[in-house]
């Protein structure tokens, strides 16, 4: 019999026959869910892994390293002053002393620092500007970190200073750059020494750019050393005379000894400031301290000779004496960081 035209036994054998085939066909839903099932596993075990076995390499030491390349910043407790100015002063340093010179440093960390010198490392020092100069880290009083850098020219600055000494006594270091000779290390080609009788204006200037920040406590000073004859081994014995750009910090940050006269020499006003007496089992000798009424942050051929002129008249400097020194820096009582010397120069016209 048919239907529609199909033989209806026919049709039934293609009906079997599609039965048949679909019974020997697999069933492949099932196996895809499990396939893709196991591939999210194992994915999700391999980031584990990852994860884990990155921290459990990472070792101590590699830690230390990532931590030593991260700046530490160290800041000074604000200080406190007395609103009264401190009279008859004590002196501080004795003067350059014999010290095991330290010539260079640690590794520059940067290309514009060639030298990085630390304090209380055997008077850290090195030559700067082709040797015409010298720049060295006198922490003298102190044993907290402080450190200064150079780029190797007539500059340096202090990148970190944790001193804190109380402000009526001695600073704790006074990082500076000098031409001539201290504790018989010398400059390249400097002039001195020079009998100070032929101090005549003009004889020897200097220039001193720096750049001074508002916190802190410290002075900005020339310290210029005399000696009784023209050779210097240790001490200077004769007179030292300093010169204060400025001052920060309160009233007790000045010279030592008393207030005993007002000068205008030059471009500049002072009021000079005297000590008599021994420095520290050094021979009997003047400090002698012209402080500029008006501070400065930069001197242009400032010149020495005029005012150990002047201070030779007073009759604090011996004419038979000798310039041996001329060092510019920052005596540091409280803080410091920030404090640079942008640029130094020393001219003697002979």
């Amino acid at each position: 019999m048919t239907k529609g035209g199909v033989n209806a036994g026919d049709a039934r054998k293609e009906l079997d026959a599609t039965e048949e085939i679909a019974s020997r066909r697999p069933c492949r839903k099932p196996q895809f869910i499990m396939i893709m099932l196991a591939l999210l596993l194992a994915g999700g075990f391999c980031a584990y892994y990852a994860l884990f076995f990155r921290a459990a390499t990472r070792t101590p030491s590699a830690e230390g390293a990532l931590k030593s390349r991260t700046p530490k910043i160290t800041t000074s407790p604000s200080s406190s002053h007395s609103a009264t100015p401190a009279l008859a002063k004590t002196p501080r340093r004795a003067g350059p002393s014999p010290r095991a010179a330290t010539r260079g440093a640690a590794a520059a960390p940067s290309a514009a620092v060639a030298f990085r010198l630390c304090g209380q490392a055997g008077w850290p020092e090195t030559p700067v500007g082709g040797g015409a100069y010298i720049v060295q880290n006198d922490e003298w009083n102190s044993t907290a970190p402080e450190c200064i850098t150079t780029d190797g020219g007539a500059q340096f600055a202090i990148i970190s200073s944790s001193i804190y000494r109380p402000t009526d006594g001695d600073p704790g270091g006074y990082p500076a750059i000098y031409s001539g000779c201290s504790a018989g290390v010398c400059t390249t080609g400097n002039k001195m020494p020079i009998r100070v009788s032929q101090l005549t204006p003009g004889t020897v200037t200097t220039s001193w750019a720096t750049a001074q920040p508002r916190n802190g406590a410290y002075d900005v000073a020339y310290d210029i050393w005399f000696n009784h004859t023209p050779a210097m081994s240790g001490t200077p014995n004769g007179a030292e005379l300093m010169i204060w750009l400025a001052h920060r910090g309160g009233a007790d940050i000045a010279p030592a000894g008393r207030p005993v006269a007002r000068a205008a020499i030059g471009a500049h006003a002072y009021t000079i400031w005297v000590w008599s007496g021994n420095r520290r089992g050094a021979p009997p000798s003047d400090r002698i301290t012209y402080v500029m009424n008006r501070a400065a942050t930069s001197v242009q051929d400032l010149d020495i000779g005029d005012i150990a002129a002047d201070a030779a008249r007073r009759g604090y400097i011996a004419d038979t004496s000798y310039l041996v020194n001329i060092q510019a820096g920052f005596e540091l009582w409280q803080g410091g960081g920030g404090l640079e010397t942008k640029s130094f120069a020393v001219n003697v016209g002979r």
